[in-house]
């Protein structure tokens, strides 16, 4: 099972919009020396809906073979049509991830029983661990604590990252989910009380810009270790909050940017961080000491 900090880690793009391979090698490293725990490749703070399937591919395959074992490698698969999403977890299994991450078939709205049936299929197609994700305040799409349950009974289906925000639904997971199955937050500003419950970890985009910070209260958390944790969390706070002062990945990419560890590539429909923001985001980065 995998816990601590895992980052949802852009993809770091040249100006002109193409993949900078140079760059994703170097933020490997750079997670890996700040002891990030897990690295999720092509999630949607990865831009996956804009890179194409070559491009989807490459990238996990750069991201497996520059980590070279040293951490594991959770790879972004999922889509809104099954057939793709078998297809991307298909390649991802190839290049040699650990496991795959699913997000909720965007924008189609399936019912409850088309998402069981969507999750069943590419578990039943593909061998992989694969990890539910959830996000419906960007995927009009909400898979129900009924139908996770049933999804939890599928042995390769291992997790869910739950990303609404909400501690209830997180505590009502945990409840109806056997200790093999994994509940981990994709909602930095609720992290660590969900860790405290009994979640096992971060599927962060803060981790992005504090990836040795976010791991060690990650490590406190999971201790149990609340004091230790929310000293490390409240220095965090600003980021979890103004990293999305504009559309997820915009603030982070033009933090980790600020950094100097890519460029400023965005892809559109997205566009570089509006001025006004710079200094809002410029001061959360300082307030984490960054």
């Amino acid at each position: 099972m995998f816990q601590g900090s895992m980052v949802a880690l852009v993809t770091p793009m040249h100006e002109d919009g193409s993949v900078d391979h140079t760059s994703l090698r170097r933020l490997v490293d750079y997670h890996i020396n700040n002891q990030t725990d897990a690295i999720v490749a092509v999630g949607t703070t990865g831009e996956s809906a804009t890179l194409d399937h070559n491009e989807h591919c490459e990238v996990i395959r750069i991201v497996v073979e520059q980590s070279a074992g040293r951490v594991p490698v959770i790879a972004g698969t999922g889509s809104n049509s099954t057939v793709e999403a078998i297809e991307y977890t298909r390649c991802a299994t190839d290049a040699g991830a650990d496991a795959c991450l699913l997000v909720t078939p965007y924008y189609n709205k399936p019912t409850q029983e088309g998402l069981y049936q969507h999750y069943k299929a590419v578990a039943e197609a593909i061998p992989i661990p694969q990890l539910l994700y959830n996000v419906p305040g960007r995927t009009a799409c909400d898979i129900l604590p009924a139908t996770v349950k049933r999804l939890a009974e599928i042995d390769n289906i291992i997790g869910i990252k739950e990303a609404g925000g909400e501690l209830k639904r997180m505590q009502d997971l945990i409840k109806l989910t056997s200790d093999k199955f994994a509940i981990y937050s994709g909602d930095d500003v609720t992290a660590l009380e969900l860790m405290l419950l009994g979640g096992k970890g971060s599927i962060s985009v803060t981790a992005n810009v504090a990836p040795k910070a976010m791991h060690d209260m990650c490590q406190f958390a999971l201790a149990g270790e609340r004091n230790a944790a929310e000293a490390i969390n409240q220095r965090l706070m600003g980021l979890h909050q103004k990293l999305f002062v504009e559309s997820n990945p915009i603030p982070v990419k033009w933090a980790v940017q600020t950094m100097g560890l890519i460029s400023a590539g965005i892809r559109l429909p997205l566009t570089p961080l509006s001025e006004h923001y710079h200094e809002i985001v410029k001061q959360a980065m300082q307030q984490a000491q960054i």
